[in-house]
């Protein structure tokens, strides 16, 4: 997935110092979904019944996500702060979904949605070092350092604690639904420590809404 098309959204607030490595979460089912987190918001699933219209995927809409940021969407979209939303698709049907909040000197909350229909490997990102006046470029995996597994309803998640381009310095579960590859992350990064980014995680696995493309697509 290009991250090109996050850059002008994220500038400045992805570059937010505090943050460090995430080491593994314990492995263990995610915290059972509250009784009125049961569908994907009025107000923003047209976007996300468009965006599985047009990949002809399901995708996943969050019914709850970590203050202050909403699953909602659009250019328009301000969570306070920096930041807002955005949404990239690449040919491949593959997409990123990013929501974040940042503010100088209070932090940042920041969480991605990621599906890759049609496959279900994990993605290959290009890693660029420096040795003098030399370039050079390898191949490596997007999600790497593979964890336990968390469990929420309809889905078998796997940890991954070394993540690579808009997910750096994220912890990220990927499973799959349907012969495709899905992943949620999110930023270890003040104000939250790392187990409160991991209850913040397992709650949004445990309120994702499944979004089925319509039949006429």
């Amino acid at each position: 997935m290009r991250t090109t098309a996050i850059i002008a959204l994220t500038a400045g607030a992805l570059l937010l110092a505090g943050c460090g490595t995430a080491s593994k979460p314990a492995v263990k089912a995610a915290a059972p979904v509250p009784a009125h987190a049961t569908v994907c918001p009025a107000k923003w699933r047209p976007t996300y019944q468009k965006l599985a219209d047009r990949i002809h995927a399901a995708v996943y809409c969050p019914a709850w996500m970590p203050a202050p940021l909403t699953g909602e969407i659009g250019p328009t979209v301000s969570f306070g702060g920096a930041g807002g939303s955005s949404l990239s698709v690449d040919k491949d049907r593959s997409y990123l979904a990013l929501f974040v909040w940042a503010e100088p000197g209070s932090g940042e909350v920041h969480v991605n949605l990621r599906g890759y229909p049609g496959r279900t490997k994990v993605p290959t990102c290009v890693e660029e070092n420096t040795n003098g006046s030399k370039l050079t470029k390898i191949s490596i995996p997007c999600f790497a350092d593979p964890g336990g597994l968390v469990k929420a309803p309809g889905i078998v998640a796997r940890v991954y604690t070394v993540n690579q381009d808009a997910d750096l310095w994220h912890i990220l579960y990927a499973w799959h639904h349907d012969g495709g590859l899905y992943t949620v992350s999110q930023h270890v990064a003040a104000p939250l420590t790392q187990r409160q980014v991991v209850a913040s995680l397992d709650r949004i696995l445990n309120n994702l809404v499944l979004v089925q493309p319509t039949s006429a697509t």
